[in-house]
Order: C-alpha cells, then structure tokens, then sequence
C-alpha cells in the first residue's frame, strides 16, 4: 500500500531506504500503512547471486539479506524517523537471526547509499547505545547497498494478502501494533 495523500510533485524529492530486519514480510507489513511511503517492496541484497530466488535465499548461501526498500517523502516522514521505526520493531542485538528465523538472510543491515547515510545511520545506533536502549549491543551491519532484487510477486504485501496466516499472525502482527503504538502520528489511516 501507499500513501495516497503524497504530493503527486514530490517524485523529485523522494529518498529510498533499504533494510533488512529479519523476514522481510514483517518489515514490510510494518511500513506499509506509513504516512510519506510512496513504495515498499520486499527483496533481497547483499549477496552473491544474480536475480536469487526465495529458495535459494533461504539456503543461506547466497550471502542476501531479506530487505525492504522503502520510496518515502522526507518531508512527510524524516529519515531518522524511519530508522527509528526500524529499529523499535525488531531486535537489532539478535546476530543473523529474529525469533524462530536463524541465518544470514535475517540479519539486521541497513544497506547505504551515500557516506552521508551511513553517517546518519551510524550516529542513530550511538544515540541509541549510549541512551542503554537496549541490554545488549547492537549488531546490525551498515552495508553499502548493492543490486536489489525484488522478491517473487507473492511476497509482495503477503501480510495484508494473509493477515490470519499462522506465521503471521504470531510473529507479524505484534510487531505492527508497536509500530502502531509508538508511532501512530505517522499511521496512514
């Protein structure tokens, strides 16, 4: 889903995010009803492998992550913002794994484009360690971004196509109704 009330002008100013934060149906589902999303797609980077399928990537040998790129409008949902509901609705202090879902491919990674984004996102995870948000140290990876590829079409909105999937429902809609609570201002509703 996107956001209908986005400036039809505003192409020129979108900025694209690229994350991983475990099974990128979640990340997905929990970006796709914010405010300023133009796009979120789930994909895979960061690997070693041309145009991978799921399978593949789930064997784990490819060396991709499970990623969202999200196509947002800066000036209705600031970047930091963006790492911060990033950051609260996963488990950044998890190496290579969130819950149940164990390997590489769901490791926590924010894929960079620019140094002044990898900045950004590197001054983010020391404000949070240094404000002790977490018990445990931080491990997602800053990587420079690579090719993405976007995943097969069924993965595409697979919360919103089956909210009462059982994976869904125990793992995906917790995290949805944190994004809901700590960032309702940016519910597009």
């Amino acid at each position: 889903m996107t956001d209908s009330t986005l400036n039809p002008d505003s192409s020129a100013s979108l900025q694209t995010a690229i994350l991983a934060s475990g099974c990128f149906w979640c990340t997905e589902a929990v970006f796709d009803n914010v405010k300023g999303m133009a796009k979120v797609e789930s994909g895979y980077i960061g690997g070693s492998v041309a145009n991978p399928s799921y399978n593949q990537v789930c064997s784990g040998r490819t060396g991709h992550a499970e990623a969202v790129r999200l196509t947002f409008d800066p000036s209705v949902i600031p970047y930091r913002d963006v790492l911060g509901i990033f950051f609260a609705t996963h488990d950044p202090t998890q190496l290579n794994r969130q819950g149940h879902d164990v390997g590489t491919q769901y490791r926590s990674a924010v894929f960079y484009q620019t140094d002044a984004e990898k900045a950004e996102v590197q001054a983010f995870i020391d404000d949070l360690s240094a404000q002790h948000v977490y018990d445990q140290p931080i491990v997602t990876t800053l990587e420079p971004a690579s090719q993405f590829y976007v995943a097969e079409d069924y993965h595409q909105s697979y919360f919103a196509n089956n909210p009462t999937q059982p994976y869904c429902m125990a793992v995906i809609t917790p995290k949805v109704i944190k994004m809901r609570k700590s960032y309702s201002h940016y519910l597009n509703v």
